[in-house]
């Protein structure tokens, strides 16, 4: 049992290694058709509210989220990393240290997955807004259909990210009372024979 638990804690901070990640890349696409999209409808950066495409000032008003979150998104890669610093990983038996990385990543996930997502919805339901009829007429006349996209792939697939990573961090949750529960045992196993040799 002991053995299979360790194969599991390990498989667990990897993937929570690889969601971190996930969501670092994830928070420099976001903007990619925002960008693509909207940027050249605004010729004057100083006025974005003078756009020739109602609503397409979003693409601005998102890059202080942007930025707060891709250094979340970074921090969330230092603070998953603290897991292997106290070799949580592959450590036998839990101490102190363990306990307290495990209850970091978690607070952190949590935090960072219902920050961002409140914010990414919230920016969706603007970029909704955009007077899309004009977008599409827009690169129309420029002879660039193609670039036109009213697509929410970028902001719906967050549920698909985070989703991903809160999974995690329950297995995370659940190798920790796990090993609880296995350390407990082994201690009353060496309990138990100390007393058949007494």
């Amino acid at each position: 049992m002991y053995k299979k638990q360790l194969i599991f804690q390990k498989i667990v901070c990897m993937a929570m290694l690889a969601m971190s990640a996930i969501v670092f890349l994830y928070s420099l696409g976001i903007m990619t058709d925002i960008y693509d999209t909207l940027y050249y409808t605004m010729p004057n950066p100083n006025n974005i509210y003078s756009s020739k495409v109602s609503g397409s000032a979003i693409y601005y008003e998102m890059q202080p989220f942007n930025t707060i979150f891709t250094n979340l998104s970074i921090g969330l890669i230092l603070v998953t990393l603290i897991l292997f610093i106290t070799c949580t990983h592959s450590r036998r038996k839990y101490y102190i240290g363990n306990y307290i990385a495990v209850a970091l990543s978690t607070v952190c996930n949590i935090g960072v997955s219902t920050w961002s997502l409140y914010h990414i919805a919230y920016y969706k339901a603007r970029f909704l807004q955009i007077d899309f009829a004009a977008l599409k007429e827009f690169w129309e006349n420029r002879k660039q259909p193609q670039v036109y996209t009213d697509s929410t792939f970028w902001f719906d697939i967050s549920y698909l990210v985070f989703g991903l990573l809160l999974l995690v961090t329950v297995l995370l949750i659940v190798n920790t009372i796990l090993k609880i529960i296995l350390m407990k045992e082994e201690q009353r196993l060496i309990g138990s024979r100390k007393d058949v040799k007494a």
